[in-house]
């Protein structure tokens, strides 16, 4: 039976070449200006085969910010440069659906505007969070993450319209969506989890109150720039950034699902953290969500080809994302297609630096070009 990962699919109004992802991944290359750079063009370029792109997460203003170096789409100039990329992308007939992200409490004053404290549901810190920051000496590196403030409803509705604006100029900028950054212990995650949010207000408590603050932005973000150009990301069960277990956890992404299906994303795309050496989503848990959730389904964590094909044939899953391998492997769905090797990734160079580990991966057919011309040389 031929595999469906290469088959086109309809997503919202628009047809992708397959059901290949490039999952989100934070690369820090864009400096301190936070536009993203001609390599950052080229990168995404190089990468157009796949279905659809899920840029790296851009935080919606400096507060949003956690890492060193990330893109932003706040200003006109980030804008401008990101309409270079989705030109780039566009011209090799890829799609391109913008993250769009806060990073909530797990921030560092260097980062934050005035070197004030990171935000959150609550002023409680997490115990082994760290993040991408300046050190005391000045130098970039991993830090513990700094005393977050908690977030009164002015703020809430202040981080609401950042959203809106930065969804409004993800479109200007040429993107074909946004997707709204709800997984892996960021703000919105924080919120959900019921260990974590400890508020006693409309946005804490019971399950309805923390999931309102997600799905008032997803709401904003649709009626802005349109529901079937407004996807959202999860994380069952994540642990990452320091994220307890939460024994709400089911009830809540069940009724989180139920809630965006209704309001009419255009996509879910769930992520699995075993690949980050962390519990993965329980067993059954993806089927009780597809349940609530009958429209497009993405699927991401430790994929290959055949685990792919599985979650698609059983209809767990519309599309599938593929996170490390498409950093290595820019023809990602051409290798998986023909059955050529992977490249294996350099983890040294995911973050910072330019080129290398970049945008100098080479594509299978250029490396057997190159090894038939040195076999030539040779002979």
């Amino acid at each position: 039976m031929e595999s469906k990962l290469f088959e086109t699919y309809k997503l919202g109004n628009l047809e992708i070449k397959n059901r290949i992802v490039m999952a989100p991944m934070t690369r820090c290359r864009s400096g301190n200006s936070g536009v993203p750079s001609e390599l950052t063009c080229q990168y995404y370029a190089q990468r157009a085969t796949s279905g659809l792109i899920i840029t790296e997460g851009v935080p919606v203003s400096q507060q949003a910010m956690g890492y060193l170096w990330t893109p932003r789409i706040d200003g006109a100039e980030h804008v401008t440069g990101w309409s270079k990329v989705t030109n780039a992308v566009h011209k090799e007939e890829g799609v391109i659906f913008m993250q769009i992200w806060h990073v909530g409490r797990v921030s560092h004053t260097s980062l934050q505007p005035d070197g004030i404290a990171p935000e959150g549901p609550t002023s409680e810190q997490p115990d082994e969070a760290v993040c991408f920051a300046y050190q005391e000496n000045g130098q970039p590196g991993y830090v513990p993450t700094s005393q977050p403030q908690a977030l009164n409803e002015e703020g809430l509705d202040r981080i609401k319209t950042e959203f809106v604006q930065a969804a409004r100029n993800a479109r200007q900028a040429g993107f074909d969506g946004v997707e709204v950054h709800g997984a892996n212990g960021y703000l919105f995650d924080q919120f959900l989890n019921s260990v974590v949010n400890t508020r006693s207000d409309d946005y804490g408590g019971s399950v309805e109150n923390r999931c309102r603050f997600l799905l008032d932005v997803v709401k904003a973000v649709g009626e802005e720039i349109g529901f079937a150009r407004t996807g959202v990301r999860i994380s069952p069960n994540g642990r990452f950034n320091d994220m307890p277990e939460d024994p709400e956890m089911e009830e809540t992404f069940v009724y989180l699902a139920r809630k965006l299906h209704k309001m009419g994303a255009v996509y879910l795309h769930v992520n699995d953290q075993t690949t980050f050496e962390l519990p993965g989503i329980p067993e059954g848990m993806i089927e009780k969500i597809r349940e609530v959730f009958p429209g497009t389904m993405i699927l991401c964590g430790g994929y290959n080809k055949d685990l792919a094909d599985q979650a698609l044939d059983n209809g767990l899953a519309d599309l599938i994302a593929f996170g490390v391998p498409y950093i290595a492997n820019p023809d990602l769905p051409a290798r998986m297609k023909n059955g050529w090797p992977l490249n294996d990734a350099d983890r040294e160079t995911f973050y910072g630096g330019a080129e290398k580990g970049f945008t100098d991966y080479p594509t299978y057919q250029a490396q057997k070009t190159e090894a038939s011309e040195e076999a030539s040389e040779a002979g």
